[in-house]
């Protein structure tokens, strides 16, 4: 097992990330540019949504404000982009992600990750990425986990030009708690950060002062 808060020490730039453990899902954003990093999450009633810090000076908001975390009556869905509202308007895990793929965000082509939680505890996360010009979609399924434990998936594997695409299975990692997750990201790359533990939201954003 991988302790995670070392992980995230380690690796300034994993760009979003979804944590999913015990009672517990985590959902963080980092942004090189200055439109990325313009940023905050704000509550909805069902979740959560990206918005602009200072709308004045948003320049594309097309890849980077979305609705990241909604309840839903299939579960909590977490993904790094719209396939949020795509997976929920169809009313399958698999079914949304297999109508969309990677980001066209050449020549990153950026992976969309996504996980669900399901109301029994067990849970799926996904990732869809570029793979010599097709859309490579991998599938995992977890019946739930021990206390501490978490699976983690990543955008990237760490900074790079290109951004090199996380590979292989999510990792089994520690399950910190919120502020020690928030405290670990780089500084000057973290933007925001979404906790949910035992039913319990958290919001962490950069520009807000936390």
């Amino acid at each position: 097992m991988i302790d995670f808060l070392e992980f995230l020490r380690t690796n300034p730039y994993p760009g979003r990330g979804i944590l999913v453990g015990k009672n517990a899902v985590y959902y963080f954003i980092m942004g090189r540019s200055f439109n990325s990093r313009n940023r905050i999450f704000a509550l909805e009633d069902d979740g959560i949504r990206t918005e602009a810090f200072d709308a004045s000076k948003m320049e594309d908001p097309s890849l980077i404000i979305y609705h990241p975390v909604r309840e839903t009556s299939l579960g909590l869905i977490v993904t790094n982009g719209n396939q949020t509202d795509t997976i929920a308007e169809m009313g399958d895990f698999r079914k949304g992600c297999m109508a969309r793929q990677y980001e066209p965000d050449e020549p990153n082509f950026t992976p969309r990750i996504s996980a669900i939680v399901y109301k029994d505890g067990t849970f799926e996360i996904s990732i869809l990425k570029y793979d010599e010009g097709r859309c490579l979609r991998e599938f995992y399924v977890y019946e739930g986990c021990d206390e501490n434990v978490g699976y983690f998936i990543s955008t990237y594997q760490g900074n790079g030009s290109p951004l090199p695409s996380f590979k292989g299975e999510p990792l089994k990692v520690s399950l910190p708690t919120p502020q020690e997750v928030w405290d670990a990201l780089n500084e000057d790359n973290k933007v925001s950060l979404y906790a949910n533990v035992n039913g319990e939201v958290l919001l962490f954003n950069k520009n807000l002062g936390d």
